[in-house]
């Protein structure tokens, strides 16, 4: 609970703080590289600093924080922090990082706002500041713990066993614990991080949604390489410097430091109709999510769409139509931007269009996918009827969207 004084300050500065926040984190981040460098050379991915999309998630997240603090009867903070717990967790971060985070974050809040932050403002917003990061500590150690694992021996060696193409830019790996052990389960829709280490020394960390059983003792999961180019606004966009390395330099038998698997994007166990919905490489925790319908004989309703490129760019087409085929009270629709000369019953040229799908009253619903299609799918479920708390969604990248 912030405190009554605090409280007040914070209802009186968040329009100040959080619009120059914007500001304050590009140079927040400068400074804790400068002084930290190991951080983003083998710890924070350097694409998305890069890209500007680190910051923005940032900034976002603690205003999105202080704003529900002090809001009567808004969600519980810690409700929104579970999602960066868990990549905190899948990443190793320690509790005393929070302490190097503080100080070039209030230095740069000093530097930005100037005499506006007054002794006052300053302890307000040191309690915010240490509110989230307890928050996040602890949820991190319960974490931690359940993987049987500290922020120290969160990475193991497996060794890559099998890899195949996909589709022309996307390759999935097989991996098994490097001293034949079984792997630990997964929850359907989760993830592991994989470090690798880069030509010029870097050790860069990405996360990948496992698609195969939960319960197997191996592990899978696909990389889609991602080339440099400019988005439609003009923004470059950096080469994928993890997964191009993956698809370039790593096979079978070569061994990778994996974390163990995280994310808060997880497959309810209700009995509950399910809408799946998927875009390009968001199909992986989809997959996942089949794997155990399938494995455990479900007999849940579940409507399947996925919509990609083409045929040809569409990763695990015919795994997840095998998936599908094996559900009794299950559909899939599939919308193709490129659809070529193919007449299937359940292929559809263009964009994804919810209003052709037959949506069941009280469904819940999994989203995975660009930002952007996301969005449109959220607002056309939101129209169907759905509420917000049956949306559930993953991010490949900072979540821009949660703290917005």
């Amino acid at each position: 609970m912030l405190s009554p004084t605090s409280a007040a300050v914070i209802q009186a500065t968040l329009p100040v703080v959080g619009g120059a926040i914007g500001d304050i984190t590009p140079l927040f981040y400068r400074s804790m590289f400068t002084a930290h460098p190991e951080l983003i050379r083998d710890l924070f991915n350097r694409g998305n600093q890069a890209a500007g999309e680190q910051p923005k998630a940032l900034a976002g997240s603690i205003a999105r924080y202080a704003s529900l603090l002090v809001t009567p009867d808004a969600p519980k903070p810690l409700d929104m922090l579970r999602r960066i717990g868990h990549k905190h967790a899948s990443l190793g971060i320690r509790e005393d990082q929070y302490q190097i985070v503080h100080d070039h974050l209030f230095g740069a809040i000093v530097e930005v706002l100037g005499d506006a932050v007054t002794p006052e403002v300053a302890a307000a917003w040191d309690e915010v500041y240490w509110l989230m990061a307890g928050d996040l500590i602890t949820l991190e150690k319960e974490l931690y713990a359940a993987a049987g694992v500290t922020a120290e021996t969160v990475w193991r060696d497996v060794v890559v066993t099998e890899r195949r193409q996909e589709s022309p830019d996307t390759v999935s790996y097989v991996l098994a614990a490097a001293d034949g052990s079984a792997l630990p389960p997964s929850r359907p829709g989760q993830y592991v991080s994989v470090a690798v280490r880069l030509p010029d020394g870097a050790r860069q960390i990405r996360q990948y949604s496992l698609i195969g059983g939960q319960d197997t003792g191996v592990w899978s999961f696909s990389v889609k390489a991602i080339p440099g180019g400019l988005a439609e606004d003009g923004t470059e966009i950096p080469e994928g410097e993890v997964s191009n390395f993956l698809h370039r330099s790593v096979f079978e038998g070569d061994t990778l430091s994996v974390s163990p698997p995280f994310g808060d994007l997880v497959l309810d166990d209700s009995d509950d109709p399910l809408v799946l919905v998927s875009a390009g490489i968001g199909t992986t925790p989809i997959l996942g999510m089949l794997h155990h319908l399938s494995h455990s004989g479900s007999d849940r309703p579940v409507t399947v769409v996925h919509a990609d490129r083409s045929l040809a760019r569409h990763a695990h087409r015919q795994q997840l139509k095998a998936l599908v085929d094996t559900l009794p009270a299950a559909t899939l629709h599939r919308w193709y931007e490129d659809l070529g000369e193919r007449s299937d019953a359940d292929l559809r040229p263009g964009r994804v269009d919810l209003g052709a799908v037959e949506i069941a009253a009280g469904a819940r619903a999994y989203l995975c996918g660009p930002l952007p299609f996301m969005e449109s799918v959220h607002s056309a479920l939101v129209g169907r009827g759905l509420t917000e708390d049956r949306i559930h969604y993953e991010v490949f990248g900072p979540d821009t969207w949660i703290a917005s």
